[in-house]
Parts: C-alpha cells; sequence; structure tokens
C-alpha cells in the first residue's frame, strides 16, 4: 500500500495558487480513476482509498496548510501501520519551469515548508517524492507571493497539460517503480 501526499493550502482562497499543484495533481487522478476525497477529521486532511492500476494506494490532501503538512501524514503512517518508504509525496517546486517534474527517492526539503513539516513529523528524508515545476519565478517577487499567486491566464493550457503529464508521472511510478519513472520523466 502506497501513502500519496500531495501538498496544498485548503481552500477556495488558494485552489488555484501555484502553491496548491499537489492539490491538483490530486484531483485530476481522482478523475482519471473515478474515485472521491472524503474529509477525515481524525488526520486534518481529505482521504481516497483506491486501487490505481494494481496497486492499492490512499491518496490524501492535507488540510493543515502547507507549512503543517506532517500533521497529517504521521497519524496517517502511523494508523495504517506503514512507513516512510511507503509514502510518495507530490509538491510544487519553484526552481522547475511550469510543465517540468523530477523525482527524487529520499533528501531534504530544498526550502519547501511542507516537505519540511513531512520530514519533521516523520523524522526522515527517506521517502520518494515528485517535484512538479511552477517557475519561472520573476525576479522582481518574492517566492511567498509567487507561490501564493494564481496562474495567469496565459499559463492556462500549459498548466492542464502540466498537471496531466505529472498524474501520468505518478502512474508510471506505481506501476514501475521510482528509477523508471526517474529514467522516463526526469
Amino acid at each position: 500500500m502506497k501513502l500519496i501526499t500531495a501538498l496544498g493550502n485548503p481552500g477556495e482562497k488558494y485552489a488555484k495558487t501555484r502553491h496548491n499543484m499537489g492539490f491538483m495533481v490530486a484531483d485530476k487522478l481522482a478523475e482519471k480513476y473515478n474515485f472521491s476525497f472524503k474529509l477525515e477529521s481524525k488526520f486534518n486532511a481529505e482521504i481516497a482509498k483506491t486501487n490505481i492500476d494494481g496497486e492499492s494506494v490512499i491518496v490524501c490532501k492535507p488540510q493543515t496548510y502547507m507549512n503543517l503538512s506532517g500533521q497529517s501524514v504521521r497519524p496517517l503512517l502511523d494508523y495504517y501501520k506503514l512507513s516512510t518508504d511507503d509514502l510518495f509525496l507530490i509538491y510544487d517546486d519553484i526552481n522547475l519551469d511550469l510543465g517540468k517534474v523530477r523525482f527524487r527517492a529520499k533528501g531534504s526539503d530544498g526550502g519547501h515548508n511542507g516537505v519540511k513539516s513531512v520530514i519533521l513529523e516523520t523524522k526522515s528524508d527517506k521517502f520518494d517524492r515528485l517535484k512538479v515545476g511552477i517557475g519561472p519565478q520573476p525576479q522582481f517577487m518574492k517566492s511567498e507571493s509567487f507561490v501564493l499567486a494564481p496562474f495567469g491566464k496565459e499559463n492556462e493550457e500549459l498548466l492542464r497539460a502540466s498537471v496531466d503529464f505529472a498524474s501520468n508521472a505518478v502512474l508510471c511510478y506505481l506501476q514501475n517503480g521510482l528509477q523508471i519513472a526517474q529514467n522516463k520523466f526526469n
């Protein structure tokens, strides 16, 4: 069983912002594989239990706000008796251009506060992840403002294609494992 955790911020105010790229990819998976999310207050997360191409998965969208995402992940891992080896994170990356993705097996938070929270709560950086590009960031704009801004109308088509591309990358990961997914998508 895999715990696929998509990072983002809850609420309509943040729904179309760059920082919610993880949620957008999770929603695309739900659309493609016909599942829906249900709020589970004991985890402070929207959860869907499903099967994607033979792999039993729990898809999670923490409702804690980005900087506290680990507070949803830790209880889910404990409840389902999973380890960080079973965790797969999907989140935005400001250093990758929109339309690009990158798989990683482990590592630092790279300055991403949602990932930092997951590492802090799980006491491990050893989990697979998919970083989904949201850049490039304009030089004149602070990172905090950029990630909380919506994608402009000029990016709508590329955004749709990027979310679809990222959801296909997740499927490849579930079917073939990290190394093949890295070779194909990185």
